[in-house]
C-alpha cells in the first residue's frame, strides 16, 4: 500500500515540474514606464479670430446723367483709374444747344428794351425839371425801365439755365477713383429716369472692409473691453490684418469702425467695418477678403495638441496625480493660431502636470515622469 502511496506522489511531482519546464513560480509585476511631463504655468499669447469680409472703397458714386439724349461718346474705358473732373461721357441732345441760341436772342432783345426804356427816362427827366410835362410822366418811365429791367433778368436765368442743361450733356468724374462697367453703349437712349446708372466711380485710396459680429459675439466684445460706447470700445482693440483672397496678408494694418448702431432682426448680427490705406490700388471694391482681430491673453494655459486625444467628441490629457499615477482628464479648450497648441479655459489649472508623449495608458497607472523644457516647448509660439 506504500508503496503504490510513494509512486502516485512521484507520479504527480513530475508532472507539475513537467507543466512549469523545471522552473520554481514567480509573481509577474509591471516595471514603470518613462514619460516627459509637463508642468502649466500662464504664458501670454495672441489668438486671432477671423470673419468674412467685403470691400468698399471709402466712395462709391454712382453716375446718373441729368438730361436726355443719346450717348454719343464715352472718354475712359471701364476699370480705368480716373482723376477729379477727368472727362468722362458726351450725350448728344440738339434741343438744348437750340434752347441756348433762342435765349441768347431773348436776352439781346430784353436789352434792347432797357436800353430803349432808360432812353425814355432820360429824355423826360429836363421836362419834368422845367415843368414842361408833369412828374408823373417820368415816375411811368421809370417804371417801365424797371419792368424791362426785370425782363432782361429772366432772360439772362433762361439763357444760364439752357446752359445749365448743355452742361450736363457733357459727364466729369466727381471724385479720384476706379470706373465700375458701362452698360451703355454708344447710340444707346439715356435719361434721367433710367434705373442703371452710366457708371460707378470708386475711391480706393482708402478701403472698408464690411464684416458681421453676431449678438454674442457683441455682448463678449463689451463685457471684456473698456469703453462708454462701441466706438471707444473698438478704439482700445489692436489694428487688425486682412487676409485676401489668395491666403497672403494684406501688408498694411487697419483700424475697427461701427457701421451700424442696430441689429439685424433677421441674422442677429451687427455691422463693423475696418478701415485700410489702399495707396497702390491692390484691393478693389467687392472683393472678398477676411478681417482678422487679434486678442492678447496674459494668463494663458496651453498645452501641445500632441499631448491631447479625442473620445467621442470630447477632448483628453494625462494628469499626474499622487504617486506619479495618472488619469484621463478632459479639457475645455480653443486651438491656437499655429495649430500646434490648446488653450485650455477648463478642467486644468497652473501648477498641474501632464504627459506630453502618453499614448493608451489605463487610469492609475504608475509613471517615471521625466520633466521638459517648458521654454524650449513654447518657443515656436512667439
Amino acid at each position: 500500500m506504500n508503496i503504490k502511496l510513494i509512486g502516485s506522489a512521484c507520479l504527480i511531482t513530475l508532472i507539475f515540474c513537467a507543466c512549469n519546464d523545471g522552473k520554481p513560480a514567480t509573481n509577474k509585476t509591471t516595471t514603470p514606464q518613462a514619460y516627459q511631463a509637463l508642468t502649466l504655468e500662464p504664458r501670454s499669447t495672441v489668438i486671432y479670430t477671423d470673419f468674412p469680409a467685403t470691400i468698399e472703397g471709402i466712395e462709391i458714386v454712382q453716375l446718373r446723367p441729368m438730361v436726355d439724349g443719346y450717348l454719343e461718346k464715352t472718354y475712359v474705358p471701364e476699370g480705368a483709374n480716373v482723376t477729379k473732373g477727368q472727362l468722362l461721357f458726351q450725350i448728344q441732345n440738339p434741343v438744348y444747344d437750340e434752347a441756348v441760341i433762342t435765349a441768347k436772342a431773348a436776352v439781346q432783345s430784353a436789352q434792347a428794351n432797357v436800353d430803349a426804356a432808360r432812353m425814355n427816362v432820360e429824355k423826360v427827366r429836363p421836362l419834368v425839371e422845367k415843368d414842361i410835362v408833369s412828374k408823373y410822366e417820368l415816375e411811368s418811365a421809370q417804371y417801365s425801365l424797371k419792368g424791362e429791367q426785370a425782363a432782361l433778368d429772366q432772360a439772362n436765368a433762361s439763357l444760364r439755365n439752357a446752359r445749365t442743361n448743355v452742361g450736363y450733356t457733357t459727364l466729369r468724374s466727381p471724385i479720384t477713383g476706379v470706373m465700375g462697367s458701362i452698360p451703355y453703349k454708344i447710340g444707346d437712349l439715356i435719361s434721367s429716369t433710367t434705373s442703371s446708372p452710366l457708371t460707378s466711380l470708386s475711391r480706393i485710396d482708402k478701403v472698408y472692409a464690411y464684416f458681421a459680429l453676431s449678438e454674442k459675439q457683441l455682448l463678449n466684445l463689451s463685457n471684456r473691453v473698456p469703453g462708454a460706447t462701441l466706438q471707444d470700445k473698438l478704439d482700445h482693440l489692436p489694428p487688425v490684418s486682412l487676409v485676401l483672397a489668395d491666403g497672403s496678408q494684406y501688408p498694411q494694418k487697419g483700424r475697427l469702425m461701427t457701421a451700424s448702431g442696430f441689429i439685424t432682426t433677421g441674422t442677429g448680427t451687427v455691422s463693423l467695418k475696418a478701415q485700410f490705406v489702399n495707396p497702390t490700388g491692390l484691393i478693389r471694391s467687392g472683393a472678398s477678403t477676411i478681417v482678422r482681430i487679434p486678442r492678447t491673453m496674459d494668463t494663458a494655459l496651453m498645452v501641445p495638441q500632441s499631448a491631447t486625444y479625442q473620445l467621442q467628441d470630447k477632448t483628453f490629457v494625462y494628469l499626474l496625480i499622487n504617486d506619479n499615477k495618472v488619469i484621463s482628464m478632459p479639457i475645455t479648450a480653443t486651438s491656437s493660431n499655429d495649430g500646434k497648441f490648446l488653450i485650455v479655459t477648463d478642467g486644468l489649472k497652473r501648477g498641474d502636470r501632464i504627459l506630453v508623449n502618453g499614448f493608451n495608458l489605463r487610469d492609475s497607472t504608475v509613471v517615471i515622469p521625466r520633466p521638459i523644457n517648458a521654454d524650449s516647448l513654447y518657443s515656436n509660439t512667439k
